[in-house]
């Protein structure tokens, strides 16, 4: 890892956050298989979420919003961003140095570079700062992840089908660095009724080769496409974004994506 410090040995993570790791948990999600390819998908912001504050029902302001012109229907997927989730759980957290807030969620130190640390969190996800946000919260404040995102997508959903009787996917979705790559990219670490991989492990390509580590992170995709709809300055208070088939070659799937001012 040039420019970074030496890697610090892996510490034990609790057991309940290893479900988060969602590429080694794909036995988690009875839904993990293959699934045909779409042949199209689109992305929608959703509009007219206010500013979420702690104990916000969000599946409630989320229906709200979703009875406009943009509506969800069943077999859709909801990408939400975390930064709302964590308002509405409560996460926020008083911290005039960032750092200190850091050095609590921390598991252990993965590599340094100057004041940036990458670390794997409370969560089990390997990130920078642990996931500590700074950003679109009140000053002297940061925001923490969802202490559960599986959770918190699982019951997003489930209230979202006691609001608008639809059934819909949700992912909690976050900003990552990449790997010798510039730029940030909106990532899932949680997702409820919806496969976050697709295993093609086994399975042969076009020329009759055996595939031996394909797995494609659809989740993460997902993800990503909707940030392109929410953006980090524009003020959007949510987002859509739309999509594909992921249960069969007949059946639409639309993903929607939610974000707080600037999220």
């Amino acid at each position: 890892m040039s420019g970074f410090d030496e890697v610090a040995p892996r510490r034990e993570v609790p057991q309940r956050y290893e479900a988060v790791q969602h590429y080694e948990a794909v036995q988690h999600y009875e839904a993990a298989q293959h699934y045909e390819t779409a042949e199209r998908y689109s992305v929608f912001g959703l509009r007219g979420l206010p500013e979420v504050e702690p104990g916000a029902n969000l599946a409630e302001l989320i229906a709200a919003a979703a009875q406009g012109e943009t509506t969800l229907s069943d077999g859709d997927i909801l990408v939400v961003t975390s930064k709302i989730v964590s308002k509405a759980e409560g996460r926020v957290r008083a911290a005039a140095d960032r750092n200190a807030a850091i050095d609590a969620e921390t598991v252990r130190v993965v590599a340094r570079r100057g004041p940036l640390r990458i670390v794997e969190n409370r969560q089990g996800l390997v990130m920078a700062a642990a996931g500590v946000d700074a950003s679109n919260t009140r000053a002297g404040t940061v925001l923490l992840l969802p202490e559960d995102p599986d959770r918190s997508a699982r019951e997003l959903a489930d209230g979202l089908r006691e609001r608008l009787g639809v059934s819909v996917g949700v992912i909690i979705s976050d900003t990552f660095g990449r790997v010798w790559r510039a730029g940030l990219v909106d990532q899932a670490i949680g997702a409820a009724y919806v496969a976050p991989v697709d295993d093609l492990r086994g399975r042969q390509d076009s020329h009759g080769n055996a595939l031996a580590v394909t797995v494609t992170a659809l989740a993460d995709e997902l993800a990503s496409a909707g940030e392109l709809v929410k953006g980090k300055l524009a003020g959007c208070q949510s987002r859509w974004c739309a999509a594909s088939d992921t249960s069969s070659a007949q059946s639409r799937a639309r993903a929607h994506g939610c974000c707080c001012a600037g999220g």
